[in-house]
């Protein structure tokens, strides 16, 4: 593929701007703050850290390299059974209502515009209720579909994370614009690492616990008041 396009393709499809509704979920920061765990440039930094280490690459970015190879392969049966795995591991009851929305939006936005037959059959899942429409899985599909190389996906998978935690972190803790920019910079290089991992990622390790990050995603739906809806 052109060079241009696929990287106009990537930009697109992980964009941090996109209307699909990111900028209202704060995937238990906001419970963090109201507990004072998260106050201030360092411990936002640790945050997101942990969260991106010890979370997403065993739960959602580990899901986005799944689905991109099931879509590549053209193996419907395995992305189904990705989407019942992904529900599975999913505890918190706003994290996966989060999810889910957010992939019927984003799915909404790019299967407008081409028509693919895998999608067709992703789609035909989703309206038989055989699959749920993660965002995770809806990304590493449309990514392998749009022929992103599967490294740049993933990294702009977990910068788009980044970008979303940080964001809401500038808001909420609150820190500076320049401090937020900065931690995004200092991430650059734990996502690079991240990105090379997930071609030695045990699969076993898939949908690793993380018991912290889940009783504060559940604590959220009590929260007295609430500025996000996850």
């Amino acid at each position: 593929m052109n060079d241009i396009l696929y990287l106009g393709n990537l930009l697109h499809l992980s964009d941090p701007t996109l209307p699909i509704g990111g900028y209202s979920h704060s995937n238990g920061l906001e419970t963090y703050r109201q507990l004072e765990i998260v106050n201030d440039v360092a411990s936002t930094e640790l945050f997101v850290r942990n969260m991106l280490h010890n979370n997403l690459q065993y739960n959602d970015a580990a899901f986005v390299v799944l689905a991109y190879k099931a879509a590549s392969s053209n193996d419907i049966d395995t992305l189904v059974s990705l989407e019942d795995e992904c529900s599975s591991l999913k505890a918190p009851k706003e994290i996966k209502q989060a999810s889910i929305k957010l992939g019927a939006r984003l799915l909404k936005i790019f299967s407008r515009h081409k028509s693919y037959q895998f999608l067709q059959s992703y789609e035909e899942a989703l309206a038989d209720k055989k699959a749920s429409g993660h965002y995770c899985i809806v990304y590493g599909v449309l990514a392998s579909l749009m022929q992103i190389p599967l490294k740049e996906a993933l990294y702009a998978f977990y910068y788009n994370a980044s970008v979303g935690m940080v964001t809401n972190a500038v808001k909420l803790v609150p820190l500076g614009q320049i401090d937020g920019q900065d931690v995004l910079y200092r991430l650059s290089s734990v996502i690079k690492k991240l990105v090379e991992n997930a071609d030695t990622l045990d699969r076993d390790l898939l949908g690793l616990c993380n018991v912290g990050f889940d009783v504060r995603c559940m604590q959220h739906e009590r929260l007295y008041s609430r500025l996000y809806m996850s």
